[in-house]
């Protein structure tokens, strides 16, 4: 059964379309990355599963039990993008008040905020924290409790290179140990290579929701093939491949994906005429447009 499930679902504010007959699922241990516009329904989306807003029709489950019920509610927590805390309590004494409401032991806030890099900040007021150690704050208030579900919306807005990568480390631990993550994000780079599933939302409608490796296949976009050559064989390679030469000694060409490998074979047939090739498949953000796209127009 997978921890989280919306089947069909479909929310209207007045007569403004958010959500349209929205079929989406996450398993225990799966990473699946939520993108769309502004508008295109990720934040309505994240307030029906969390309980706060009932959709129109449709339903959705949380590990077998509706959504906002005491159940639910038990095995999910939540990241949103600007968090907000008391700036006269401390880091410590924040968690320890989320803690008592989660009927969780005190003892734990020192670790929570270890665990999230703020272990040194643990008794200083939040109001002299940075955007990015309130984050973290927030980021160690969802660990509270061992959530089946973390539903995370912007979670490294705020935060520098380094913490980032800490950030995903810990949602990888989380992750290898079960927890299903929802992550709503416009940091296409960082989901790229961070998640396991793309979903895409344009205008209320589910336009994609596969594997980054499958979106590609489907989208069928141009791959790039970059080919470093010598002074003295630059012109070969051009000629032979049916390139363009590009800043002195590099070949580029692109090809459809179904012609990828017959293209490579051209390219290893040129032996020693080559230096390096880099093969340079359509970014996330291309695939993203892509399929945002297609969605506007329905």
């Amino acid at each position: 059964m997978p921890t989280l499930t919306l089947s069909h679902v479909t929310k209207s504010f007045r007569d403004q379309r958010a959500l349209c007959d929205v079929t989406l699922s996450v398993d225990a241990g799966e990473r699946v990355a939520l993108l769309g516009h502004n508008g295109a329904g990720k934040s309505t989306l994240m307030k029906i599963v969390l309980g706060l807003i009932a959709a129109d029709s449709g339903t959705i489950a949380i590990l077998g039990s509706p959504q906002g019920s005491p159940a639910a509610r038990r095995a999910t927590s939540y990241l949103p993008e600007n968090v907000a805390f008391h700036p006269a309590l401390s880091g410590l004494e924040q968690l320890r008040l989320y803690l008592r409401l989660r009927g969780e032991p005190v003892d734990q806030a020192a670790d929570l905020l270890e665990r999230v890099g703020l272990g040194s900040a643990g008794r200083r007021r939040i109001g002299g924290y940075s955007k990015g150690m309130r984050q973290r704050v927030g980021l160690a208030q969802a660990l509270i409790g061992r959530p089946q579900l973390l539903v995370l919306d912007e979670p490294t807005s705020g935060l520098d290179p380094v913490s980032r990568r800490d950030f995903y480390s810990i949602l990888n631990d989380l992750a290898g140990a079960g927890t299903a993550i929802l992550l709503s994000s416009h940091a296409l780079t960082e989901v790229e290579a961070q998640t396991d599933r793309i979903a895409i939302l344009s205008n209320g409608l589910l336009v994609a929701n596969d594997s980054l490796a499958s979106l590609r296949r489907r989208a069928a976009l141009p791959i790039q093939v970059q080919i470093a050559t010598r002074p003295d064989t630059v012109e070969e390679v051009v000629r032979r491949v049916a390139g363009t030469r590009v800043n002195g000694t590099r070949v580029e060409l692109t090809c459809r994906h179904d012609n990828k490998l017959t293209r490579l074979a051209e390219v290893a047939g040129l032996g020693d005429l080559v230096e390096d090739v880099e093969i340079i498949p359509p970014s996330l953000e291309q695939i993203y447009h892509h399929f945002s796209k297609a969605g506007a127009e329905q």
